[in-house]
């Protein structure tokens, strides 16, 4: 055994596929603290780690507060350290979380879908969240960055991975939610 599947194991991820935005400009999001919610969603995790996955479109994503980046269709932007966050047509844009949105899914019942905005499509977000023992200390947590943006452009196993997990979700097989907490980024 090596010492980094020893940590990846100790840290206990547990996930799930939880938005399926469908998004037209102009539109905003903010994400209340991965602390507000995590209970909520996770109630035998420490830590919520959300991210976010364009799959058509683009995007603005940061910590609230933040300048934010611009996402285009194959990123990933991942909050290691549940921070609250924005997501938006246009950079600068803000809303007031609702952290009424953020529940425990019924089986079967996952993603949510959700539209965002009137009009033409301009964006397609899948979104996620970790859930993780961040008890009594993390190291791996820890060392972690605010923000972690990855690009997969050229539909590599980022895609695969989305299309894999949106299509598990609308199947709605027996076993499928369990299917989904397995899957992660």
């Amino acid at each position: 055994m090596d010492a980094l599947s020893d940590v990846l194991r100790a840290v206990r991820l547990t996930g799930a596929i939880f938005f399926d935005v469908r998004a037209a400009e102009p539109w905003v999001a903010e994400t209340p603290p991965g602390e507000a919610i995590v209970r909520t969603i996770f109630p035998d995790a420490g830590h919520l780690i959300p991210y976010h996955v364009i799959t058509r479109g683009h995007c603005w994503a940061g910590p609230a507060g933040d300048e934010p980046l611009k996402l285009e269709k194959g990123d990933v932007i991942v909050f290691p350290q549940g921070d609250a966050h924005v997501l938006s047509s246009a950079s600068g844009m803000r809303a007031t979380p609702n952290p009424s949105i953020y529940k425990r899914a019924r089986e079967g019942a996952l993603p949510f879908a959700m539209t965002a905005g009137r009009g033409d499509e301009s964006a397609h977000i899948v979104c996620g969240f970790l859930g993780c023992d961040a008890r009594p200390f993390n190291p791996l947590l820890a060392a972690l960055p605010r923000v972690l943006r990855v690009s997969d452009r050229m539909g590599g196993a980022t895609e695969v991975f989305v299309k894999m997990a949106v299509a598990e979700s609308d199947a709605r097989r027996p076993g499928g939610e369990a299917v989904l907490g397995r899957l992660r980024p």
